[in-house]
């Protein structure tokens, strides 16, 4: 029996060698291709795949969202996270979202594959540098708080975590200092906290980043 699969990437190359990969196999069909979370959900709803390859920062809607958004309209579709962050904050959001592997990009090709096999036979799948237990969430929110933001949210708070300067953010992330001072601002009304201090032990707490 043939399984169908949707690939959502954002970097077009990216994107077309998965497929290229995923096509060796001959009880595989790649039935669609998005470069956006939006996309992904549409194609979803229309063919119902077996399977959904969803990277977890892409415009519009993250992964994360897209991957809610599926479950909901194509409820036997299996999500296969794939990822450039290994930080338990994205491995547990994709999870809460739905997701029955994770896999980072810089793993081999045949992890991707392992993954699906999982997804398809109903079990999980971590790639092997992600084996180790994930750490649970703090426990005053229970992951709710830190899973809602957005994926330019969740890059700030990381980098600020890091130690990162306003003016450092705002060159790495190709946006204005102003935009920084708005997502800390941001940040700080939707976690509760009020000070950087606060802001750093909250991503530590909750995975994003590592001591």
């Amino acid at each position: 029996m043939t399984r169908t699969l949707l690939l959502c990437d954002d970097h077009t190359l990216v994107r077309e060698g998965l497929a290229a990969l995923l096509r060796q196999r001959t009880d595989w069909s790649v039935v669609g291709e998005a470069s956006d979370g939006a996309t992904a959900v549409r194609i979803a709803a229309q063919f119902k795949p077996d399977v959904a390859v969803l990277d977890v920062e892409m415009p519009g809607l993250s992964g994360m969202e897209a991957a809610a958004a599926i479950r909901v309209e194509s409820p036997g579709t299996r999500i296969v996270a794939l990822s450039m962050f290994s930080e338990a904050l994205y491995v547990r959001g994709m999870f809460k979202a739905g997701a029955s592997a994770y896999v980072l990009k810089n793993e081999a090709a045949a992890d991707l594959v392992a993954a699906i096999d999982a997804a398809l036979s109903g079990e999980t799948y971590l790639s092997p540098t992600l084996a180790n237990p994930i750490p649970p969430p703090p426990p005053d929110d229970g992951g709710e708080v830190l899973t809602a933001l957005t994926v330019r949210e969740r890059e700030v708070l990381r980098l600020l975590a890091e130690g990162k300067r306003i003016k450092e953010i705002a060159s790495e992330l190709a946006i204005s200092a102003k935009t920084v001072e708005t997502y800390r601002s941001r940040l700080g009304h939707k976690l509760g906290v009020e000070t950087l201090a606060g802001l750093v032990k909250y991503a530590v707490r909750a995975g994003l980043v590592r001591v």
